[in-house]
């Protein structure tokens, strides 16, 4: 059985389906004041020799029902509230890694584009602009996995493909999951959605992959490894220079104080819970062992720091903003 084709104007439908809650400006907490006249979208910084630069696609909203769904509801909350957060409505940023290494100038992920979340995400061609970065310039686009978010943005209004000229890639488990013959059939009918938009998106005409399997080179210092569980396939990215290193979590992290203060924790949201916290708990044990610095895609913007380890739990250090 084949997967659903629908048109452009069914996607933006299930797009705008999409939750867009209003928080109360007294539940707001850690969020303070709305900025007058918006701040910079973007964090530029080095790892030894590579040039990176975090660039926003926007923000968006979920219910806080869907963290931690393996733990009791209202320690969730309480835990939520200790930390000056809404125990009601979550506020994800989107932070994209540029990375400019030796001849390569490589992006990871490419957002929602006008498809996803478009009220308040889908600025990430804007802003890369407003960073001083030519879209056109990009040589390398990685996708770490094929959720909305991440991948929606791949074309234009036009539905042309936003990068045409850049080298695709994408963990061929993660293809071969979403390109499953009949996949929108066996999900719920609330990931439906979810799968149509994945296989449009990777279906783009005019865009070529190169599907990739653990350890794979993108380029010298760049090198794209498997982070699965938030989705069969999910990959992240570990940029080496010198003797300095990060890694972009894409959404194998995806909370900046429930992942570290509590990593047996997983979200409704991950396809395998107990795969997404050996995942988790792997990676948080290497990055404060190595003290490899990290990029959590949805962690509080610019999102990136270090870890530091807690006894059995462990601590989001941010980077110091230099000037």
């Amino acid at each position: 059985m084949t997967l659903l084709k629908p048109t452009r104007r069914d996607l933006l439908k299930m797009a705008a389906a999409a939750p867009a809650f209003a928080l109360p400006a007294a539940a707001a907490r850690a969020e303070l004041g709305a900025p007058q006249g918006g701040n910079p979208s973007h964090f530029s910084f080095s790892v030894g020799d590579a040039r990176l630069t975090v660039v926003s696609d926007g923000y968006f909203r979920l219910p806080t029902d869907g963290l931690g769904i393996n733990a009791d509801p209202a320690e969730v909350q309480a835990f939520l509230e200790r930390h000056f957060l809404s125990p009601e409505m979550g506020y994800s940023h989107t932070n994209h890694l540029y990375v400019e290494i030796g001849d390569a100038r490589v992006l990871v992920d490419v957002g929602s584009g006008s498809r996803f979340m478009a009220d308040t995400a889908g600025r990430l061609m804007g802003n890369l602009e407003r960073a001083g970065i030519d879209p056109s310039g990009i040589t390398h686009v990685v996708i770490t996995h094929a959720h909305p978010d991440h991948i929606w943005g791949i074309i234009d209004d036009f539905e042309e493909p936003i990068l045409p000229d850049a080298e695709h890639l994408m963990g061929e488990a993660e293809h071969a999951f979403w390109m499953q013959d009949g996949l929108v059939n066996q999900v719920e009918p609330d990931m439906q959605q979810f799968v149509v938009g994945a296989v449009n998106s990777i279906e783009t005409e005019g865009v070529e992959w190169t599907l990739v399997q653990d350890g794979h080179e993108v380029v010298p210092g760049l090198t794209m490894f498997d982070t699965p569980g938030h989705t069969p396939g999910h990959m992240s990215l570990r940029v080496d220079s010198g003797d300095r290193s990060l890694i972009a979590l894409g959404d194998s992290m995806s909370h900046a104080y429930t992942n570290f203060a509590h990593p047996d924790w997983y979200n409704g949201f991950d396809a395998d819970g107990e795969q997404t916290v050996a995942t988790r708990k792997r990676l948080l044990d290497m990055a404060a062992e190595d003290r490899i610095a990290v990029l959590g895609y949805h962690f509080p913007f610019p999102g990136v720091g270090h870890v530091q380890r807690e006894g059995d739990a462990y601590r989001f250090i941010p980077a110091l903003w230099q000037f």
